[in-house]
């Protein structure tokens, strides 16, 4: 109630001064109701983000993520990056980079970030010599080892340039259905120095041949990178095929947000249940402006598979176990 002082006797304004005041009384009416709507809207944030803290992160591995610095926009950088899955109980991420080597920022950021398992890869795109042997042996010797990962080619696949309709040069993993001399001698690289070889933005056909060659050239650890997300879009069978031939098949979150996701989480559960949990793993690939940052959404991401009916058990093999087998933890 807003009181009003007045004139002496009555108490009562005059009218003049009434009808003056009224434009302000009802100008702090809406303040007030405002301010009373956010109050609402902020306890209920507030409620949303300690159910997704609820969420039990321990031993989590996080094997796609992206931060600053980058050449791109990103939502956060490593050490805070890093600082979060910490505090959150995640034992590591994989910090990943489409233009550049990532070995030396593990490095760093584990200095400044001590309690967390940091790992870096290299991306072979253009801007590192596309499928560049010399690059991945470069990466082995940086200091600390903490280069463990090799992506094919991602935005500058020969698959993902057509599949986005672009006109410039890209970087093929392939010819007439045949793996190039270079790739095979990357492949046989990730084996002589136990790294893990990701499929990249490579289509389905190509993943597989990938997948196919490594297995049986020795590499241990392979894995099909976002297999149902665009541009790569594997069908159940492909997964299962590729995971027959030992590859973890995985499933990003960030490609079920927004608007225009392609891929659903329904789709996603009955693509895992079909694979066998066994053979998938769960990442975010999370980064980008806007979207979840990553300790959220890896703890949505298991939110949602527990609410379509895996198990305690299922969920930690694709988060823990799973993901520290394919960077040879395990």
């Amino acid at each position: 109630m807003i009181v009003c002082s007045g004139s002496k006797g009555s108490g009562k304004l005059p009218a003049e001064k009434r009808n003056a005041l009224q434009p302000r009384i009802r100008v702090t009416l809406a303040l007030i109701a405002a301010l009373g709507l956010a109050l609402v809207i902020g306890a209920s944030v507030v409620s949303l983000a300690q159910t997704g803290a609820q969420t039990d992160l321990t031993g989590v591995i996080d094997i796609h993520t992206h931060s600053d610095p980058d050449s791109m926009p990103r939502s956060i950088d490593a050490n805070d990056l890093a600082k979060m899955a910490k505090a959150r109980g995640m034992r590591g991420l994989v910090l990943k980079n489409h233009y550049e080597s990532t070995a030396a920022l593990a490095y760093v950021v584990r200095k400044e970030v001590p309690g967390i398992e940091l790992f870096g890869g290299i991306d072979l795109n253009r801007s590192v010599g596309g499928i560049n042997p010399a690059a991945i042996e470069r990466m082995v010797l940086m200091k600390g080892g903490w280069g463990k990962v090799v992506w094919m080619p991602t935005f500058d696949n020969e698959n993902q340039v057509k599949y986005s309709k672009e006109n410039r040069p890209f970087v093929s993993v392939s010819k007439d259905g045949r793996l190039l001399p270079e790739v095979l001698e990357v492949i046989d690289l990730v084996a002589k120095h136990q790294l893990t070889l990701e499929t990249g933005h490579s289509s389905a056909t190509d993943g597989l041949l990938i997948v196919h060659e490594a297995h049986k050239r020795g590499v241990q650890h392979i894995v099909v990178t976002h297999a149902m997300a665009a541009p790569v879009r594997m069908t159940v069978p492909q997964m299962q095929e590729a995971a027959a031939d030992g590859a973890y098949i995985e499933f990003v979150y960030s490609a079920t947000l927004g608007a225009n996701a392609i891929v659903s989480l329904d789709d996603y559960a009955k693509a895992i249940r079909a694979v066998g949990a066994k053979s998938c793993i769960l990442a975010t690939d999370l980064g980008q402006v806007g979207n979840p940052l990553h300790p959220d959404g890896i703890a949505a991401f298991i939110e949602a598979m527990r609410a379509r009916g895996f198990s305690q058990a299922d969920l930690d093999l694709m988060t823990k176990a799973n993901p520290a087998h394919a960077l040879g933890l395990l």
